[in-house]
This record gives structure tokens, C-alpha cells and sequence, in this order.
């Protein structure tokens, strides 16, 4: 073997003694994070805990008194004591808020490195606004609740929210997708009706996504959907219609005017993804068509990293 062979292998060994020594660093210097979870996300807390392995699920006794009353149990309260702990949280009704606050609560309190809130979907996001006088914005009374949890010994509690309700689809997720065609479409009204137009893009051909992060009831996105299929898209061409929405909040089973059970039409949505930041709406939709679930797990798993 050549002189310049040699040192060439020679360095090649070495690079590549200096990348799995900086994988080994990386992996060490990770936090081992003990996840504790309410009873609606048991499933998407088993399934962060699967993408990784510095993620160790831990369980509270979720019971009540007599009177209704939470009765909780921390289980094995003394072996996260300088440990860094983290709680998922649904705040799906105000019924399960107060039992998880009590929890929120105390765990900070309890000699633990760091605490960390997971909050997927944050509620009251769409009522801040005061428009008259005696309006209640609960949005600021659940920010304040949530902003006075306890410190721990490594200092304030750090908050994950997924996303919470706003205005503007576009504004918010158009930077997102700059990787793929975008259409544009836009509502004017003449006289006393509300018409789409396109307002920029080519749907021709094209499979058409609506994006947007919250679905209540889901009748302005019907609307939206069905103006869009028969006055815009379908007008120019576009091959189907579909939607994602990241917080499939529905409430009162609305999600089922979207199965193709109950819209058999051509016009229903191909596809209809949501993620699982609502437990409830999860387990009620099951494999149901339309909807497709995607799950936040490896993003949080990823977060509680940071």
C-alpha cells in the first residue's frame, strides 16, 4: 500500500472515530424525561414514549370522592426528585381542568431538575376577544392559570402548545408549504352573496388540500369546501378535494357530516387528516372514512428534548 493510501485510510478511521464519538456524546447529553399523562392521552402518551427511549412513561391515580371530588395519587412521587418531568395534558372540557391543574401544581413542587407542560391544543385560543362590555375572555383567564405554575429547581415551567386558534390560514401556514403549488382563493360578496373566486394559482389537475388549524362544527368548512369544489375547482380543473386540519375539535359527533357514509356525493372530501391533539375526537373517528389521523408524537418526543 501506497504512503498516501495509508494516510489516507488513516484518515477516514479517524473521521469516522470523530462522528460515532460525537453520536455517543449527543445521544448521553440527551434528558431523560419521565412523562406523566392524563386518562385521555394514555395512547398518545405510549406512543411518544415509543420514539424514544430516553422517555419513560409514569402514572397518577386518577379517582374521585364521594362528592365528585378528584382524589389523585402520584405514583412513585420520590424517584423523579432531580429529574426532569414533563405532563401531557387535554383540556377538553372544563370537568377534567381542575384535577389536571391540581396535578399541573404540584409536580414542580416536588424537588424535580425541570418541568415541562405539554398542552397539544390550548381551547379558549378563539375567545381573547372583548367586543362589548361583560364579555369574558377565558383565553386570558386559562394564559394566567397556566403562566402561575409553580417553578421548579431548574427554574420556570417550560409550555408546549402545538398551535392554538387564530385567524388567517395563509398567513400562517403558506411558508410551510412553499415546496408545493399553491392555489389562492378569496371571498367577495355582491349584494347580499358570499362568492369564491380564485384569486391566483392553477388547480387544473390537481389534487387541492384545504389547510387550516381548528374545525369546530365544521360548517364553514362544508361551505368553503363545497364553494370552492363546484364554483372554483372543479371549474378549473382540479382533480379533488381534501382537507387538514390540525385540532379535530368536534363537538357533538359533528365529524360525522364528513364520513362518505353521510356525503356519499362526489363532491365530499377525499381525504380529511387531523391530528391527535384531541383524544376524545380520536377514539370517536376511528378508522373512519374519510379521516386519516397523524400523530404528534415524534414531535413531542422531539420537543421535550430541547
Amino acid at each position: 500500500m501506497s504512503e498516501n493510501a495509508a494516510n489516507n485510510n488513516n484518515s477516514i478511521m479517524e473521521k469516522n472515530q470523530a462522528i460515532c464519538k460525537e453520536a455517543i456524546v449527543s445521544e448521553l447529553q440527551k434528558k431523560k424525561v419521565h412523562l406523566f399523562y392524563c386518562l385521555e392521552c394514555e395512547e398518545l402518551a405510549r406512543n411518544i414514549a415509543s420514539e424514544s427511549d430516553h422517555i419513560t412513561l409514569q402514572s397518577i391515580n386518577w379517582r374521585s370522592f364521594a362528592d365528585g371530588f378528584p382524589n389523585l395519587f402520584i405514583n412513585n412521587a420520590h424517584e423523579i426528585r432531580g429529574q426532569h418531568v414533563a405532563f401531557l395534558a387535554s383540556f377538553s372540557s372544563p370537568a377534567v381542568i381542575f384535577e389536571q391543574i391540581s396535578v399541573i401544581y404540584l409536580l414542580p413542587r416536588l424537588f424535580v431538575a425541570s418541568f415541562t407542560l405539554v398542552l397539544p391544543f390550548f381551547p379558549t385560543g378563539s375567545f381573547e376577544r372583548m367586543e362589548e362590555e361583560g364579555d369574558v375572555a377565558t383565553a386570558f383567564t386559562m394564559a394566567r392559570i397556566v403562566s402561575n405554575i409553580p417553578i421548579s429547581r431548574g427554574g420556570p415551567t417550560s409550555v408546549i402548545i402545538v398551535a392554538f386558534p387564530d385567524d388567517g390560514a395563509w398567513k400562517r401556514f403558506h411558508k410551510l408549504l412553499d415546496q408545493y403549488p399553491t392555489v389562492v382563493c378569496t371571498k367577495v360578496r355582491e349584494g347580499d352573496k358570499r362568492i369564491v373566486r380564485l384569486k391566483e394559482g392553477n388547480p387544473a389537475g390537481c389534487h387541492v388540500v384545504i389547510v387550516d388549524d381548528l374545525v369546530q362544527s365544521g360548517g364553514t368548512l362544508i361551505e368553503c369546501q363545497m364553494m370552492f369544489y363546484e364554483k372554483v375547482l372543479a371549474a378549473h380543473g382540479a382533480a379533488k378535494v381534501s382537507a387538514y386540519v390540525t385540532h379535530g375539535v368536534f363537538p357533538k359527533s359533528s365529524w360525522e357530516r364528513f364520513t362518505h357514509k353521510n356525503n356519499g356525493s362526489e363532491e365530499a372530501f377525499a381525504y380529511f387528516w387531523i391530528t391527535d391533539s384531541c383524544p376524545q375526537t380520536v377514539k370517536s373517528i376511528g378508522n373512519k372514512a374519510p379521516f386519516e389521523v397523524l400523530s404528534l408524537a415524534g414531535s413531542i418526543a422531539g420537543a421535550l428534548q430541547i
